[in-house]
Order: structure tokens, then sequence, then C-alpha cells
């Protein structure tokens, strides 16, 4: 494992605004890291600044000669008038390889991608497809470190699927941005948190998302501990104080001073701890007690030629919770759109309770005006919202959605994505509803406000219809999954893994059965005495290697290791040699579980 790149201290402000100060950081070969945080924390900030396309206010990056950098944007840069393989081929420099080189090149990422005409030009791409272009042009480059920013943007689930195959098992390193918490579980292996609610403004981890998140809880555990005991310390001395002892010893100054940092200390500790960064998200309810809220009945529908779904029947009840699933065009926002009545079917009918509200979250953001001021967006009849028979001065409402008074006349067409997913958020707070529809609610949306969003729609007691990629939302949330498919098929599921498993090919299946049809074996051998001692020792050396290597990892973040050429070469030298170990001990553990394995099987 090989230092790539690394930065010193660096810090980058807009304006009077800082993003973040004295971050040192280290990537290396192998790396897979997810960098997450708020929206507004600096991480695509921080993304450029490594990959060399913004400069930093302060410090320093250094890097291994010779090391190449790609960075893939959010939005792409095509040509729409281009071809899919020139497009590849335009994105490998001509003077590196020969044409034949070239062409090989071209052909495996080719297959990797699955496009179906190479010679189809980048205009009649769908958003999905354009995204695995951009990929594809990033990869075919053969980065060294690869810089990917919301690479799950656009992308089906198809996509988002294959996506995780490729960064599964990469020839390169990469440092990805990401919302997606199940994509950031599959492929990093290390995460980096920008927040101002830990100290220097950032926590990094090693392992996937659920072990970042199993460290942050003990972290955040450890500095409300922090804070209590440094309230009940300054309490004591302040009380000493109170009492009026003179100054004049040693240790009565030492005891004045020590009160103030003290007091300085907890009101820092005490920001952290409240800094989350969070909206405050809770959907209003009818409380309607109705048994059936909404009832489809053999529900047909077309687009132009092209039979979308047919006889669709559903009931929703308050405390359904259904998502809709299918590969971009199977008509789940046109059956949204039924269920809301603003699209009439081709055959069937709704049954609708008596003065029921259906309310709507538009993934294409159609309700806003972009012309609008944010003040206007929130509260359409004046200075103030009614939200559950409370009057919310606009500023007050505002805030909650994370927005600063300053920002109240700033035309909607002028405010971010994630901005403006908020503010429909807010106004669908404002409306009692009995059923929700909601087209991709976490487009744009951190995952502080994931978590929010997650909690107030398992809170919510009507019903809920729900499309959107995010499969940990989709886990946490739903009832059932009805899915739809090609040639109109449409099925009812328990849940999204069953629904996973559902879309495998008939090839895989019949790969998977004839995988667990195992044949009858005689009496299983066992491995020698000695084999055996060491496969049950196997994983305890296996542990205490990763954490060595996990602390030499550390000690080359040090910012007296790294700006120190000779000592950072020396360090460099020991962590290869920590990471042979360890890749040694796995090699043999594989080695001793086959033999294993080969010796129960005869």
């Amino acid at each position: 494992m090989t230092l790539i790149i690394s930065c010193q201290s660096i810090s980058k402000s807009f304006g009077a605004q800082p993003l973040f100060s004295d971050i040192s950081l280290g990537f290396f070969t192998g790396e897979r890291l997810g960098l997450i945080g708020p929206n507004g924390s600096g991480k695509s900030t921080l993304l450029k600044i490594l990959a060399g396309i913004e400069h930093q206010d302060e410090g320093e990056i250094s890097q291994r000669n010779e090391t190449r950098l790609v960075f893939l944007s959010q939005e792409d840069k095509l040509d729409p008038q281009k071809t899919v393989e020139e497009t590849l081929l335009a994105a490998i420099e001509p003077q590196e390889l020969e044409d034949t080189e070239r062409y090989v090149r071209l052909q495996k990422i080719l297959a990797r991608a699955e496009f179906s005409n190479p010679e189809q030009k980048v205009e009649t791409l769908s958003g999905g497809w354009r995204k695995r272009l951009s990929i594809c042009s990033a990869i075919i480059q053969q980065p060294d470190l690869l810089f990917l920013d919301e690479p799950t943007n656009h992308l089906d689930l198809e996509g988002i699927l294959w996506l995780e195959s490729i960064l599964k098992a990469p020839d390169f390193a990469f440092v990805l941005i990401s919302h997606d918490r199940y994509f950031l579980e599959s492929s990093t292996n290390r995460i980096i948190e920008l927040s101002r609610q830990y100290p220097g403004g950032f926590m990094k981890t090693s392992g996937n998302y659920s072990d970042f998140l199993l460290q942050r809880q003990t972290f955040l555990e450890g500095q409300a501990t922090q804070e209590a005991a440094l309230a009940n310390k300054l309490r004591r001395e302040t009380e000493w104080l109170r009492r009026g002892p003179k100054a004049r010893s040693t240790k009565a100054r030492f005891r004045i001073d020590d009160a103030q940092r003290l007091k300085e200390e907890l009101h820092e500790v005490k920001q952290r701890n409240v800094d989350r960064g969070a909206m405050g998200i809770d959907f209003s309810a009818t409380e309607r007690q109705t048994k059936r809220l909404l009832e489809t009945k053999n529900l047909s529908k077309s687009l132009g030629d092209k039979l979308l779904f047919d006889r669709v029947n559903l009931t929703l009840s308050p405390g359904t919770r259904l998502g809709l699933l299918g590969r971009n065009g199977t008509g789940k926002t046109t059956l949204m759109n039924l269920l809301q009545g603003s699209l009439q079917p081709d055959e069937g009918h709704i049954k609708l309770a008596d003065d029921v509200k259906i309310v709507l979250f538009d993934q294409k953001r159609e309700q806003l005006n972009p012309e609008e001021p944010l003040r206007r967006a929130l509260s359409p009849a004046g200075d103030s919202v009614v939200y559950r028979g409370r009057s919310i001065h606009v500023a007050g409402w505002a805030k909650r959605f994370l927005f600063r008074p300053d920002q109240l006349d700033t035309p909607i067409g002028k405010l971010s994505g994630g901005e403006q997913a908020r503010i429909l958020i807010a106004r669908l707070m404002l409306q009692p509803a009995d059923i929700l529809l909601l087209d991709e609610p976490t487009n744009d949306l951190d995952i502080p406000s994931l978590e929010i969003l997650e909690e107030s729609l398992m809170d919510f007691p009507g019903a809920i219809v729900l499309v959107t990629h995010d499969r940990y939302l989709l886990d946490r949330v739903t009832t059932q999954i009805l899915g739809l498919g090609e040639a109109a098929k449409t099925e009812l599921f328990v849940d999204f893994s069953q629904w996973l498993d559902q879309q495998k090919s008939p090839q895989a299946l019949k790969k998977e059965k004839s995988k667990g049809e195992k044949p009858k074996r005689k009496k299983a051998k066992k491995l020698s005495y000695k084999d055996q001692r060491e496969f049950d020792q196997i994983e305890e050396k296996i542990q205490e290697a990763e954490e060595t290597l996990e602390k030499q990892q550390k000690t080359l973040e040090l910012p007296e290791v790294i700006s120190n050429p000779e000592l950072l070469q020396t360090h460099c030298g020991e962590l290869e040699k920590i990471q042979a170990k360890v890749e040694q001990l796995y090699e043999r553990w594989t080695e001793l579980e086959e033999l294993k394995a080969e010796l129960e099987n005869q």
C-alpha cells in the first residue's frame, strides 16, 4: 500500500464563511474512500482541491511522481454529437497508446459498460446511460486515483448495482461523494465525514458505512459524556469562585484561569453537540381511520404504443407504505400521477374514500417558480405559516429547513437542488394528508436529512407511495414493494431483497441452484491437527495485523511525517511490509478454507 497523494493543514473559505480548516489526510493505493457530510460542509470543494481543479487557501498538497488523477463531476460535459465509441476513444490521450492498444482498451470498457450499440449518439442516451458513459470515460483513462462526485446521480437502480460491481474490485484507488448509504456500505473501505460536530471539523474511520455508524455513535456518546463532565466541573469551580477567594496565591490564580478555560471548552463541546445540521421534518396527517383510503381496480395505462402496466389492483390503508420499483420508463411516475388524479387510466378505475386528501412530492420540481423569492415559496399567504394550528414567522419556518435569514429574498432558480428539495418538503409539511405520494424525495438530500426523513415517514399514520433509488430508505420504510417490469408485468413483493432476487436472470438462478445442489458424500475428512490449529488462530492474527496496518496508516497522515520526506519514506516502507503480511494471512486463510472444504467433500 503506497501513498498516492497527501494534504497537510489545508483550509478553504468562501468569503467570510469557512468550509473546512487544518485538514491533513493521506490517500493510498487500494483506497476506496467515501466522503460524506451535510450539504454545504465542503465535500465537493475538498474533492476538487485534491484533484487540482480548485486551490486551497492554506496548506500544501503533494503527490507521488507520475500519478494520474481523474475527476468525475456531477454533471457531464459530453459532446452530444459524438457516438459512445468516439466519446470513449477521445478520453484516451492519442500520444499515449498505439491504435491497437487503444482499440483493446476500448473493447474492454465497452464490455463492462454493457452498451448495446457503440455507434449510438450521445444525444439519444437517457440520463442514466449518459452517466454510465461519463463513468467509463473516466475509467478508460486508467487513473491511479479517481475522484467521483455523486456518481449515482441519474443512475437507476440497475445502473447503481452496475457501478457497485465496478467499484468492488477496481484496479485504481478512488474517493467518492455519495449520500447513498447502501452504495457506501458496498463500495468503501474507509469513511471521512466533514461536520462541525467533530473537533477539527472531520472524522475518519476504517471499514464500510456500518463500521462508520458504530464508531460515530461511540464518539458522539463520548462527547456527550464529556460535556456533562465539563459542566459538572465548571459548576464546582464557579461555586468556589462565588465564595470570593483572594487571587493572591498561585493556586487561586490557577483555579480562576482554569474556570475560564473550562467555560470556553464547554462552550466549544456544546456547539459541536448541537450542530448536527439537519432539518426538522414532521408530516401532518388528518388522523383519518378509514380502513380503505384508495383502491385501484384493473388499472391499465399506455404511453403511445407502449403498454406500461396492465390490470393493477392495489389497496392503500392507514399504515400502508408501498414502494414502487422498476427500470426507468416502466411507468412509476405515471402510476403516481394516476393515483393523484392528474392522469386518467386507459382502463380500470380508482376508488377514493370520501374527502381523502392526497399530497404529491414531485421529483422534477415543477411546483416551483424559479423567479419567486424563497420567502414567497415557503409562505405564499404572507409573512407567516400555520403549522398544526400554530402561526410561525417565515424566518423561523425557513430556519427549520436550514435557510438563513439573508436567503429569504433569493430567487428559487438560484438555489441548489438540495435547497429546492427542502422547500418542497417544507410545503409538503403544511398540507394535512391521508396519502403521501413521494416521487424521488431523497434527491439532493444529505444523510442527516435522510435519517430524519425516514423517521418522519415511519411515524406518518396515513398511507405512503414511494418512488426512490435509495435502497436504505426502501428497506427501512416500506411495508411492501410493487415491481413494475418489462411487458407491462407487475408483481407485489414483501421487501426490496425479494424484488432484487426476482430480477436475477434465469441463467444466474439456475447457476445458483446448481451450486446449492451438493452431491452425497462420504464421512467427512478433517484438517490435520496442525492445520486445524492454524485455521482456528488465523482470524485473530488477521485482526491484529489489520489493527497494526490501521495504526501505521494514521502515522503516515501525521503532519510531522507528511512534511518530512525521509521519515515519510521510512514509514511507507513499513506500511508495505505490514500490508504484505495482511495479504499473506488472507491467502493462507483461503488455502486452509479450500483445503477444509475439499477434505469434507471427499
